[in-house]
């Protein structure tokens, strides 16, 4: 079940992974015991012993994948989550009926899979991948990664990335590993940040232009080095740029936090995968709140930038070209760090999201400008201007 003895001890088939055919088995309980030596002695995997041919997968195919694949968190770059398979209509959806299932591990599931060349690439709670045959749903390949059970095995791991030949997993303990697409053998690793301060990741990288941009959490707790977004060589796994996602003191917006020294302006996490445009060469991402949460607690109600926000980032140097806060200084947890869905509308590019206020927001994607602000009606917190979007408790 594991395609070298290199990687058994990464790699191991293990019982709760095993597929179910609902073809061949019926419903039942079975023990645990009885599980690994399906995974072990069933021959109706052999497909598990021969490592999937990969194509490459370029930028040209990030940027135009084919209608039968998945090779982002939201297929595409500009995150639309939209699929152009047009097989399964509302008439025949009805007679759609189960080939197969897979147990996936216990904890938080959030996961999207990858799909690339009848290969779907899994990850689940814990750090772990699993490359399936997606007609069949046999294992083709493993990786379990290993580190202490405190350090948050059972957080989500929203989305796995793909680039070139490798697989790109953004771990619950901070750190960055690029597994072999055909093997699940790791290529390169890379610490990003120390998971015993509470650092880790719970969404997976936006990889372009050779460029692996991934956005840190777990920023609750009070440390000098602050959150941030990074930038890493997909082929070596080199740190190539890092961008705070909090102003620190002396630089633009440090005063934003008043007199607060730098180890105390937590928060700022980029939870959610970034969205990509070509044309102007920008990832957009979104900024969680301030912490502490409450002004009183920051001890200033000035706007605490970045937080909250959307930032235009230089997937090339983590440069920040622009970036707009949409609820300055918030004390409510109302975060703001969900997707970034790239649409033009009437000729003006755009970039839309939508917080946990239910507010639709629409800046212009090249300045960052506020364009309009769409109320859904389900919130009493906030008034917005809607001249200049800016908002008032």
């Amino acid at each position: 079940m594991v395609p070298s003895a290199e990687s058994t001890h990464l790699s191991r088939p293990q019982a709760c992974g095993r597929r179910e055919s609902t073809m061949t088995r019926p419903v039942a309980t079975v023990t645990l015991a009885a599980l690994v030596v399906l995974a072990v002695l069933a021959p109706a995997a052999p497909a598990a012993a021969q490592a999937p041919a990969v194509s490459p997968v370029t930028d040209a195919v990030l940027a135009d994948p084919p209608p039968e694949s998945w090779l982002n968190w939201r297929r595409t770059q500009d995150g639309w989550g939209y699929s152009p398979l047009d097989r399964i209509t509302r008439e025949n959806v009805g007679n759609l009926r189960m080939v197969w299932s897979w147990a996936m591990e216990p904890g938080s599931q959030q996961t999207t899979p990858i799909i690339h060349e009848g290969v779907m690439y899994l990850a689940s709670p814990g750090n772990i991948v699993q490359a399936l045959d997606a007609a069949t749903g046999d294992m083709l390949w493993e990786y379990r990664r290993q580190f202490p059970t405190a350090r948050g095995r059972g957080r989500p791991n929203r989305n796995i990335a793909i680039y070139q030949d490798k697989i790109i997993l953004n771990t619950a303990d901070a750190n960055i590993v690029a597994l072999d697409a055909r093997t699940g053998e790791i290529v390169w690793e890379a610490e990003v940040a120390d998971s015993s301060k509470g650092f880790f990741f719970s969404s997976g990288a936006l990889v372009v232009e050779g460029v692996v941009v991934s956005g840190m959490a777990g920023c609750l707790r009070f440390w000098e080095e602050g959150c941030f977004i990074t930038g890493h060589d997909a082929e070596t796994g080199r740190e190539l740029w890092r961008t705070s996602t909090v102003a620190r003191p002396g630089e633009p917006g440090g005063d934003t936090w008043g007199d607060l020294p730098m180890m105390f302006r937590g928060g700022g996490d980029a939870w959610i995968a970034g969205s990509y445009d070509a044309d102007l060469g920008l990832t957009y991402w979104g900024v969680a709140q301030a912490k502490p949460w409450a002004q009183v607690s920051r001890r200033t109600d000035a706007d605490a930038l970045y937080t909250s926000s959307t930032l235009a980032l230089d997937p090339a140097t983590g440069e920040m070209r622009w970036y707009f806060q949409h609820l300055p200084g918030e004390s409510h947890d109302m975060d703001e760090t969900f997707e970034r869905i790239l649409v033009e509308v009437d000729g003006r590019p755009s970039v839309f999201t939508m917080g946990k206020l239910g507010i639709l927001w629409q800046l212009d994607r090249e300045t960052g400008g506020f364009i309009n602000a769409t109320d859904l009606g389900y919130q009493n917190i906030v008034d917005i201007d809607p001249e200049t979007g800016r908002m008032s408790f």
